[in-house]
């Protein structure tokens, strides 16, 4: 894909509209040649430094973490709790694990290609109501019917339906989140914003703990409420964003060879954007090694009771996300105020690593608490910078939500690979070796941090 614009220039796009021109201004006339330009006036004396550049509006970042915070409940809660209570209700114990294992991963694969397909039809969308808003409201829509599809099913075969229909929801609904930050956050605040939108995937998983222990006892109502306050979250975001619809003469035909070439990005004519996803999948592997195998290292190594596993999950839950908003909320303030993005990813991996060294050696629950909020901080830090780094190397901001679609398999093809490979890392030495498992993680989270370091359009 050609680099057609600098994509510091997404803030110029006609998302954001001009302060300086009146919302009535007739648009200029195909035909009728232009008027000459009058003089501008001066607004300054020659030599004073230039304005700076002006902020988002506060609804607009309020809505983009509404946003992100509904559609990550809608998805997690299930993933995290209710979906595995609800298999847990219509088959045998013997089979649940098998039939779980079904239904998740065909919710994963629809995700890793709902991404950039929903990217790419937003690209291109023409629709009066915008390019972003008709499939961020549209997707949540449909999101919560196969919610509704799951909570109330009665066997596996309408569940894994009904989640399927969820996963490809929830995944045009966060896709046009994403897309929305090089759309309309300017330079100067992705830090913060990303830091923000960021963090609401970890306090996601807490909210939707809590509302999962509300409705135990009515599992359709576990499904529905959450997909109810997804809907909310994206109403709000929806009625606050600026959006423009693609213009029609630019938007290419879309078929099959256009899909299939929309998860190809030449790392010849955009090695930043390559070097970027390398790093981000990377690093994503050693977050996975912590968060895919908590549960069994608590059991196996501290000697948890399987009916005490619940409670604790929950405090070290709470102790995770508290290190991930300060970590989110620090690094993004910092790396605003810096205006440098490279460090801070650096920093990151440097405290993933040494959580993840934590956690390994950990002997006790209350070492483990400590191990989880350093290694809470470092995800946190480095999800500060993660989307403000991936806006600033974007091949064209014409299909930022498309090559942002593409980003995020990188975040989520890690949650499928890792338990894949997991057991042949555990079984090193007799079984049970956590310690190898984790400092394979710390070693991608740091090969991914170097990577970053060959991108060379961002400090």
């Amino acid at each position: 894909m050609p680099l057609t614009q600098d994509p510091g220039r997404a803030l110029d796009a006609p998302d954001r509209p001009d302060p300086a021109t009146p919302a009535h201004a007739p648009a200029p006339s195909a035909q009728a040649p232009a008027a000459p330009a009058a003089p501008a006036p001066a607004t300054r004396s020659a030599g004073a430094p230039a304005a700076p550049p002006a902020d988002a509006p506060a609804k607009l970042i309020f809505g983009l973490v509404a946003a992100q915070l509904g559609v990550c409940i809608a998805v997690f809660t299930p993933i995290v709790v209710t979906l595995a209570l609800r298999v847990a209700q219509i088959v045998p114990e013997a089979e649940r694990g098998a039939a779980l294992g079904k239904v998740l991963s065909v919710g994963a694969l629809l995700a890793l290609v709902g991404n950039p397909l929903f990217g790419a039809l937003s690209d291109r969308t023409t629709s009066r109501f915008g390019r972003r808003r008709p499939w961020l409201v549209g997707g949540m829509l449909v999101a919560a019917v196969g919610l509704t599809v799951v909570g109330l099913g009665s066997s596996v075969g309408t569940l894994l339906i009904g989640w399927a229909i969820a996963q490809l929801g929830c995944n045009a609904a966060l896709c046009m989140v994403t897309a929305c930050i090089p759309d309309l956050i300017p330079d100067h605040q992705r830090g913060r914003v990303s830091g923000m939108v960021g963090m609401m995937l970890s306090v996601s998983m807490v909210a939707g703990s809590f509302l999962a222990q509300l409705f135990t006892d009515n599992m359709a109502l576990a499904f529905i409420v959450p997909a109810v306050v997804g809907v909310l979250g994206v109403s709000v975001l929806a009625a606050v964003m600026p959006d423009r619809p693609a213009r029609a003469e630019s938007v290419a035909p879309y078929g099959w060879r256009e899909f299939l070439h929309s998860f190809w990005v030449n790392p010849r004519k955009n090695p930043d954007y390559s070097w970027n996803f390398a790093s981000r999948f990377l690093v994503f592997i050693g977050i996975a090694c912590v968060t895919s195998y908590q549960v069994y290292f608590l059991m196996d190594r501290l000697g948890v009771a399987e009916g005490e596993v619940a409670s604790k999950m929950f405090t070290t839950t709470l102790v995770t996300v508290g290190g991930v908003v300060v970590g989110s909320l620090a690094g993004g303030w910092l790396s605003d105020a810096s205006g440098r993005r490279k460090p801070f990813v650096l920093a990151s991996a440097f405290v993933i690593g040494v959580g993840l060294l934590l956690i390994a050696t950990a002997g006790t629950f209350g070492m483990f608490l400590f191990a989880v909020a350093v290694f809470g901080f470092g995800e946190g830090l480095y999800l500060a910078v993660d989307v403000a780094l991936a806006a600033a190397v974007l091949p064209d901001p014409e299909t930022a939500a498309k090559d942002m679609g593409v980003l995020n398999i990188a975040n989520a093809l890690p949650q499928s690979l890792v338990p894949m490979l997991a057991p042949f890392v555990l079984a090193i030495g007799g079984g049970g070796n956590y310690g190898a498992l984790f400092l394979v993680g710390g070693i991608a989270a740091a090969v991914g941090a170097a990577l970053v370091q060959l991108i060379r359009s961002v400090r």
